[in-house]
């Protein structure tokens, strides 16, 4: 019978596994319409955008430990129900704080929810599957970011219901109904496993001190430096500095920790998470991207939205492709993924002086191709001779650098683009987060030749 077939399950996984990396996409082109409807501020607007990240990336270990305490089945169904909930108390916002809550609720939801599809996959299928199954799993991110700003344009043109920019939101509620519905009847039972137990305080010490951090960086461009926003990142030194001594507290103790910082022993995860965090700093280049396009050049957002899809034909052909091309560039893949994404932005940074149809679809094509290439290579070769004992936690370090270094770059340059806009003009920010972009992404094409050699 289909319905019990393991590959319709992997179906029911991913449909759910969608709604978290397309609710990241899907929002930037909504954000003007977002910013008029509830009257918020552009630090508003990038806590909307960066919060949801920031919650998702430091909920994502903890998400894992929980579902090895009470079973991935239980966990999953119980993130999935929180996102669809917070997903409505975004569509039915009326203020931007109440929009913020429900962002912040989306991003810890689909961290708990996360984490249990590769794990049931992984008892699912065999080894020799798994590499169709992990191909779908990326495939998945990849539709995510090509045809997330796209849709998110089509549905608020269309204006369903009359609800607007509301029913990008709403829309997960029928898809993740089904999604919930088809899991509780069809996904195996959880095992049970008594010996984890989760690191609350350390949980608790992580969140306060990244989300001390992120929180003042976005208000800059409101309030500029005050003594607020220095009480904000001292206290984001105490929590952090905290959570580090309590986690070497309870490994004395042999107690769980959230980070066992032993992990670090190995060169080429800390090289991994620095690169993964210079790399995906890059998510502010959404954010920025549909602004700019409606802001300074008065499309639409379908317009704005279309504009976008080359990035993600780039950045699915080249996920596929990856894997075939790293026979050839073997380890080097990640230098080659890095130098094309750097190359796409400086592309397009002329191209905004340049302008050429043409030319404009072609970088954000690079671009693409360069986040695609870079974004499957980063993973293997971080986690390349890690011992099985650490396997898990070092998955979730590295996922935990994407994520933070997505909402720093969402909040810090962010700021920097508003601030410009503000005084000069979209352009002019826009070419200045693509610099700083590209500056990063040397950086990071500098520590990806170290960590190359960290493992010869």
């Amino acid at each position: 019978m289909i319905f019990k077939n393991k590959w319709f399950i992997l179906f029911i996984l991913l449909l759910a596994t969608i709604l978290s990396p397309l609710d990241f996409y899907i929002v930037n082109l909504a954000l003007p319409s977002i910013q008029q409807a509830l009257d918020a501020s552009n630090s508003e607007l990038q806590m909307i955008v960066s919060f949801y990240t920031c919650a998702y990336a430091v909920f994502q270990i903890s998400g894992g430990r929980l579902g090895d305490l009470y079973g991935r089945k239980t966990i999953f169904l119980i993130g999935l129900t929180g996102f669809i909930g917070a997903s409505v108390l975004c569509g039915v916002a009326q203020s931007s704080t109440v929009m913020i809550v429900g962002r912040i609720f989306q991003g810890v939801s689909g961290a708990v929810m996360i984490p249990q599809v590769l794990a049931i996959l992984h008892t699912l299928f065999d080894e020799r599957e798994k590499r169709l199954v992990m191909a779908l799993y990326s495939f998945t991110f990849g539709i995510a970011a090509a045809l997330g700003q796209y849709l998110g344009a089509l549905l608020i043109e269309w204006n369903l219901f009359g609800l607007g920019w509301r029913i990008i939101f709403l829309v997960n509620l029928p898809v993740g109904l089904l999604a919930l519905i088809l899991a509780c009847l069809l996904l195996p039972k959880p095992t049970l496993s008594t010996k984890e137990q989760i690191d609350y305080g350390g949980t608790l010490l992580l969140s306060l001190g990244l989300m001390s951090f992120i929180y003042p960086l976005t208000t800059l461009i409101e309030h500029g430096i005050t003594i607020q926003t220095l009480v904000y990142l001292l206290s984001s030194f105490i929590f952090l500095y905290g959570f580090v001594q309590v986690e070497k507290k309870r490994k004395k103790q042999a107690q769980s920790v959230l980070v066992d910082f032993d992990v670090f022993q190995f060169k080429n995860l800390k090289l991994g998470v620095m690169i993964s965090f210079l790399y995906y700093a890059s998510g502010v280049f959404y954010l920025v991207f549909g602004i700019y396009l409606q802001k300074e050049l008065h499309w639409t957002s379908m317009e704005a939205g279309k504009a976008i899809i080359p990035f993600g034909v780039g950045f699915i052909l080249m996920s596929l492709s990856s894997s075939v091309l790293s026979k050839y560039l073997k380890q080097h893949i990640l230098s080659f993924g890095l130098l094309v994404y750097c190359l796409g932005f400086a592309l397009l940074l002329w191209t905004l002086y340049h302008f050429h149809p043409l030319l404009f679809k072609l970088d954000l094509f690079v671009i693409g191709s360069g986040m695609g290439l870079t974004l499957a290579a980063v993973v293997r070769l971080s986690l390349s001779q890690i011992p099985t004992a650490f396997a898990g936690l070092a998955s979730g370090v590295i996922n935990c650098g994407l994520q933070i270094g997505s909402a720093f770059g969402v909040a810090a340059i962010g700021s920097i683009f508003f601030a410009i806009a503000t005084v000069e003009n979209y352009t002019l920010a826009f070419a200045a987060v693509l610099i700083i972009l590209c500056v990063l992404l040397i950086i990071a094409l500098f520590l990806s030749r170290k960590l190359v050699k960290s493992l010869e």
